[in-house]
């Protein structure tokens, strides 16, 4: 089977793109990826697959994109043609009106509309009614739907007309730790504990969704330091946790291994690419409380209130005080992550592939 999976580089949409199409090749699949948003850097094009076309089109997210993307669109209906894949994978939206020769399914990562009622609690201005038109259109085109939680795919059917019983929820996932780091239970007590007395978070610094002001403001008087790794693009760095900016993959999972909290008071997060990363390496979390978390971590995390930086600090105070409940609960979070291995996305991936393009071929 060879798929081309557009996506994009700002954020975890190509960390997804990248640990998906390495498990999708190493099951026998042939990947063939092109980049829309800023040119890759050197170590984001190390994690991809050895055929990687890039735009450089602004993303329809962005303000005033649409020249881009209808250029991007034209572009990615000649790569197809150059390319010949059987199936397209999109992470765009408006892309799912394309012609394409090809069945093509389109990703849902995020949407503007669901981030603003989280972020605004109220519905995006007519300043975003094209958005709307755009993605609408390009939902209703494709012959699937995916989402990564029943969370998301509840907003976007809020918002936009999806194909009658063309929808479904496939988990993202991620490669876990090839050997047991951290060997926390004997009986009924913790052991040997190699984690270090750290609170640790990522994500875009300037996004109110990740609320990561909540959590800086919260780092206030707490005794463990607080790390946020991340993009600032430009703005106020935090005042009481430490900010280490944007950092290679490998610099940020050497930071997980290292942190036994990982704190993500989320006010919108349509999965969590990289809590899941934190939890398959043993850090102990402290979540937004919001449905689509509580969808993917249940018992296996502690949530608060998004909204109440008071909240999370008692939280983080009393984890960071609890050595057996911070072991218990990083026990729980990673056996959970477990269950959202890459291996097991590629797989239901692969099968939908299968479907979609027998079923194309029968109607032809």
């Amino acid at each position: 089977m060879k798929v081309l999976i557009s996506t994009d580089t700002v954020g975890g949409v190509l960390t997804y793109t990248a640990e998906l199409a390495a498990a999708l090749e190493a099951q026998g699949d042939e990947v063939v990826v092109a980049t829309m948003g800023p040119r890759l850097r050197r170590e984001q094009r190390r994690l991809l697959p050895r055929r990687v076309h890039e735009s450089g089109c602004r993303l329809e997210w962005m303000e005033d994109p649409w020249q881009d993307v209808a250029a991007a669109g034209r572009w990615l209906l000649a790569l197809e043609a150059e390319e010949r894949p059987d199936l397209v994978h999109l992470c765009s939206y408006s892309h799912g009106a394309l012609p394409f020769r090809v069945p093509k399914l389109v990703v849902a990562h995020s949407c503007v509309l669901s981030w603003w009622r989280a972020v605004h609690s109220t519905e995006a201005p007519p300043g975003w009614n094209r958005y709307r038109e755009e993605t609408g259109a390009g939902l209703a085109a494709v012959d699937t739907v995916i989402a990564p939680t029943q969370a998301i795919l509840r907003e976007l059917e809020r918002d936009h007309d999806l194909p009658p019983g063309r929808a479904a929820v496939i988990h993202n996932g991620t490669p876990m730790p090839t050997r047991r780091k951290y060997p926390y239970m004997e009986g009924n007590r913790p052991v040997g504990e190699e984690k270090e007395a750290l609170v640790l978070a990522s994500g875009r610094f300037w996004d109110p969704a990740k609320n990561l002001a909540a959590l800086d403001a919260a780092a206030a008087g707490l005794e463990w330091p607080v790390v946020v790794a991340g993009d600032l693009q430009g703005g106020e760095a935090p005042r009481h946790a430490t900010s280490t900016g944007v950092l290679s993959p490998a610099r940020l999972a050497k930071l997980r291994q290292r942190a036994s909290i990982y704190a993500a008071p989320a006010l919108y997060e349509p999965f969590g690419l990289g809590i899941l990363e934190a939890a398959a390496e043993r850090c102990a979390l402290v979540l937004g409380d919001i449905p689509s978390l509580r969808e993917l971590w249940s018992d296996a995390a502690i949530f608060v209130d998004p909204h109440e930086p008071e909240a999370l600090r008692e939280a983080l105070a009393g984890l960071a005080g609890d050595r057996w409940l911070r072991t218990a609960l990083a026990d729980r979070a990673q056996r959970r992550a477990a269950s959202y291995s890459i291996e097991r996305a590629a797989h239901t991936y692969h099968r939908l592939y299968e479907i979609l393009t027998a079923t194309a071929e029968v109607a032809a």
